[in-house]
């Protein structure tokens, strides 16, 4: 029982400070300098900046699967890979440019 008392005080103790409600001023606001455009639903959406993450990396994985089941071996693997990230970054970066022109960005 003591070990659990302990336990408890220790714990509250610890998270006191972070449940303290933190002054306004001391607040951090973000504030976004890009483009924005009103959704059907009346509500604000930030235009989208794509980098080409998400195609490069899902693009290279297909890629490298593709080619080592056609049997390209190591180098044909590692080539297909490379394709693949470089026509997945692509094909994301048209997408977002294609939604962005459709929303008036």
């Amino acid at each position: 029982m003591r070990n659990k008392t302990l336990f408890g005080a220790v714990l509250v103790a610890l998270l006191a400070p972070s449940l303290a409600p933190v002054d306004a001023s001391a607040q951090s606001r973000r504030t976004y300098h890009g483009k924005t455009y009103r959704g059907k639903d009346g509500r604000y959406y930030r235009c989208k900046r794509s980098k080409g993450t998400t195609g490069t990396i899902a693009g290279g994985a297909g890629g490298a699967l593709a080619a080592n089941a056609l049997g390209g071996g190591t180098i044909g693997t590692i080539a297909g890979g490379v394709g693949g990230a470089l026509l997945g970054r692509h094909l994301d970066k048209k997408h977002d440019a294609a939604q962005n022109r459709r929303n008036g960005c």
